[in-house]
């Protein structure tokens, strides 16, 4: 019964990182293959699966995904606190507060004591947790792209008989850029689009769509 009724608490997130799970997983297999495919076309040794999923290749091909889809979320948390698209389901009222706008009851600048300043750094941290989450799983999952995708361009390199580079060198590099940005994009594009057609379109259900039935307030923008 309590596993019954945690399942049904928790669907959601069980399902979407069952998912997550399956993918990534697949992923893996597929790398591994595809690896030891091309070694095998270049006469050097394959890779065991324990040695494929901590080399640099494929922590370079989860993390620079990782990475982008944390930045995203992060950008469209913070954005989304100070601008407004008329008419979205993801915007708050172009006019007006909204809930997520009450403030604090407690001031770092009128406590009396250090308890009570001590409460409102601690409450000052927790209203802004989500996006201080996010923003740090991007920087996290950024470096560890930037980590594995040096191993992978030094094990190319040395295969090759190329002068293998440093961290920063890398950072600094086109390559590096190019695996980040075009992850980026594809990523801007997607929220920017969500937004947008969310304005006319509707998911009957979803808490990501307005009502079915909503009509426009001209006045409101809502």
């Amino acid at each position: 019964m309590a596993i019954r009724r945690f399942f049904q608490h928790n669907n959601l997130a069980i399902v979407i990182f069952g998912i997550f799970l399956f993918c990534i997983f697949g992923m893996s297999i597929a790398g591994w293959l595809t690896n030891n495919e091309t070694l095998s076309e270049h006469h050097q040794v394959q890779l065991s699966y324990g040695s494929y999923v901590v080399s640099g290749e494929f922590i370079e091909g989860v993390f620079e995904n990782w990475e982008s889809e944390f930045l995203q979320m992060w950008a469209l948390i913070m954005l989304t606190v100070y601008l407004r698209q008329k008419w979205s389901a993801d915007s708050k009222p172009m006019r007006g507060t909204a809930p997520q706008d009450t403030s604090s009851r407690y001031s770092i600048i009128r406590a009396s004591t250090w308890h009570n300043r001590g409460k409102a750094i601690s409450h000052t941290l927790y209203s802004h947790s989500l996006g201080l989450a996010m923003l740090l799983l991007f920087v996290l999952s950024f470096l560890l792209h930037a980590v594995g995708g040096l191993e992978a361009y030094n094990q190319g390199a040395q295969q090759h008989a190329v002068v293998t580079i440093s961290l920063l060198t890398f950072l600094a590099s086109s390559e590096f850029w190019y695996q980040s940005l075009q992850n980026w994009q594809s990523e801007f594009l997607a929220i920017g689009t969500l937004l947008i057609l969310s304005i006319k379109l509707r998911e009957r259900g979803s808490p990501e769509s307005k009502p079915v039935g909503k009509e426009y307030d001209h006045k409101t923008g809502e």
